[in-house]
């Protein structure tokens, strides 16, 4: 039975895992949380073979394609192993990472040398990745390519779990009609809705929030924007509008970042209530 000092938030309308860093991912039923995030998560990650930095969607100048690449793990993970993940490429050609040539099919369609590497596997060497910032106020470092650091161990930019509100998305398509707000855009793990039209999440930060009966996430801070969300994927166009209106609205915050207190198994249509 819910505390009763809790306060109802909403319920979990999504779930998104990212096998391979800054590919396409895969919606989920339900999955298991734990210290690292959902299981699965940022599994893998392809290593530039030239400079050892990890391939990001966040330079695009880069690594242009990586959106165009989906990538999903072919069972559940066990422990903190990565598993297995099948990588679906532009043209539709699959590779497993147990194929022996994986690092070679990849490197053939990305025209650039790379290595598909797991998580527990990376080297200390391959801690970092590139991001660059438009050109646009409200954005930090404008116009360059600066280098930033990955958690030990992981392929995760900052933190283990993102959380979105479909509340956050519906206030600013308000402000941005033209643009088209969907989650896939900012690449969250759970969306929560919440039944208002504000930039609900922000409140919940140095918060915690109950989902279900016992996961417990700390809701450690805002989720700052990049290039990523203004990027194509698919039927979505690029459009710097995005997120010049993130920036301009919500201090380029869209979403934010949680650290996991208690993990266990997540669900769509669990509850989510703020303690």
């Amino acid at each position: 039975m819910a505390n009763s000092a809790q306060t109802m938030l909403g319920s979990v309308v999504a779930l998104w895992r990212y096998p391979v860093k800054s590919m396409m991912g895969e919606e989920l039923n339900a999955a298991e949380l734990t210290q690292r995030g959902l299981r699965g998560d940022r599994a893998y990650g392809l290593v530039d073979s030239a400079d050892g930095k990890v391939a990001s969607a966040k330079n695009p100048r880069k690594w242009p394609q990586l959106f165009d690449f989906r990538a999903a793990l072919t069972e559940a993970p066990r422990n903190d192993a990565s598993g297995t993940v099948r990588i679906t490429l532009p043209d539709g050609t699959v590779v497993s990472s147990e194929q022996r040539d994986v690092d070679q099919v990849l490197s053939q369609a990305l025209k650039r040398d790379v290595a598909l590497r797991a998580a527990e596997r990376r080297s200390a060497q391959e801690a970092t990745a590139e991001e660059y910032c438009l050109d646009m106020e409200g954005v930090d470092h404008r116009d360059t390519v600066t280098d930033f650091a990955l958690p030990e161990g992981t392929f995760f930019d900052a933190a283990v779990v993102h959380v979105l509100t479909v509340a956050t998305l519906d206030r600013l398509r308000e402000l941005y009609p033209k643009g088209r707000f969907e989650v896939r855009r900012f690449r969250p793990n759970i969306v929560v809705e919440t039944g208002s039209t504000d930039f609900a999440e922000n409140a919940w930060i140095d918060h915690t929030i109950a989902i279900g009966e016992g996961i417990r996430l700390s809701i450690t801070g805002p989720c700052p924007r990049c290039v990523m969300t203004t990027l194509p994927q698919g039927d979505l166009p690029k459009d710097p509008g995005i997120l010049r209106t993130a920036a301009q609205q919500n201090n380029a915050n869209v979403g934010v970042y949680a650290s996991v207190v208690r993990g266990g198994t997540v669900r769509r249509g669990d509850v989510v209530r703020l303690e």
